[in-house]
């Protein structure tokens, strides 16, 4: 018999734990990014304007000097590497999608609470052409949204973006094939199918407050993009919320998931194609 409560109370455990290491990596990333770079440029400018023979002011010791070096040169070096990056993501996303199907075969949750049936709407063919369908739209959508935004002045944050960016081709293929497909399938079991489907399901919940309680987990999620990210992200997540709600289909929202983030890092970062209005 399905333990549909007990479900629920665990995808909203692992929600928050998700939500909270969003957040240290969102700290992670603003630390590494304009405070570090602030301090470094800072410490250039010392040593442009100092005398030739290295320590600023005249009064620094030759020690003091090697100290300031070594800092320097701790706080210009990129500590994160984007491979180390795409290792953490997969890694960490793929221990949330097990713990999700564990607990979901434990607690005997139904497939088609997930999204999951038979219907060729649901895993065949015709849904994953209607996912390819949404994933270009949604993207569109995104680029005109952070356009808009260009437009007013407010900037998307892409440091994560560009930190996610392989050099090599190698490293397409790993992001293309690996990374990628795993952050869709993860992210869309849980704040899809665990947060809308199975409480709808199981405990009568309406759908449409679902959607809500979903869009902004998944826009808090992604504080990392800056609060006009936050809100480009959460307009996404209710999108993919209607469009699961309305397909009941799993296998929808993660090739329509999957598209978004694969064209938004392929246009901009494979190809260097700039945001309009950028």
């Amino acid at each position: 018999m399905p333990q549909w409560a007990a479900f629920v109370g665990l995808t909203g455990f692992l929600l928050t734990v998700l939500l909270g290491l969003s957040k240290l990596s969102q700290r992670s990333l603003s630390a590494e990014g304009g405070g570090v770079t602030a301090r470094t440029d800072g410490l250039e400018r010392l040593s442009a304007a100092g005398p030739a023979d290295d320590t600023y002011p005249r009064f620094e010791t030759a020690r003091a000097a090697r100290e300031r070096r070594h800092i320097e040169g701790q706080l210009s070096r990129d500590t994160l590497s984007t491979g180390a990056v795409l290792a953490n993501v997969a890694l960490t996303q793929g221990l949330f999608g097990l713990l999700l199907l564990g607990g979901a075969f434990f607690f005997e949750i139904p497939l088609a609470a997930f999204g999951v049936t038979a219907d060729a709407l649901s895993t065949g063919l015709p849904a994953v052409g209607l996912g390819l369908a949404a994933g270009v739209g949604f993207w569109v959508g995104n680029e005109f949204a952070a356009a808009v935004a260009d437009g007013f002045g407010i900037g998307v944050d892409e440091s994560l973006r560009e930190l996610l960016a392989p050099d090599s081709a190698g490293g397409w293929v790993v992001l293309l094939g690996v990374v990628l497909p795993i952050i869709a399938l993860v992210e869309e079991l849980l704040f899809r199918a665990a947060v809308i489907g199975v409480p709808v399901a199981g405990l009568g919940m309406p759908a449409p407050a679902m959607v809500v309680v979903s869009s902004v987990a998944f826009a808090l999620g992604h504080g990392a993009q800056g609060r006009v990210g936050i809100v480009v992200t959460g307009a996404l997540g209710a999108a993919l919320g209607v469009l699961f709600v309305l397909t009941n289909s799993l296998l929808v929202v993660v090739v329509a998931h999957y598209l978004v983030n694969a064209l938004e890092l392929c246009v901009h970062e494979g190809l260097g194609v700039r945001r309009l209005g950028a």
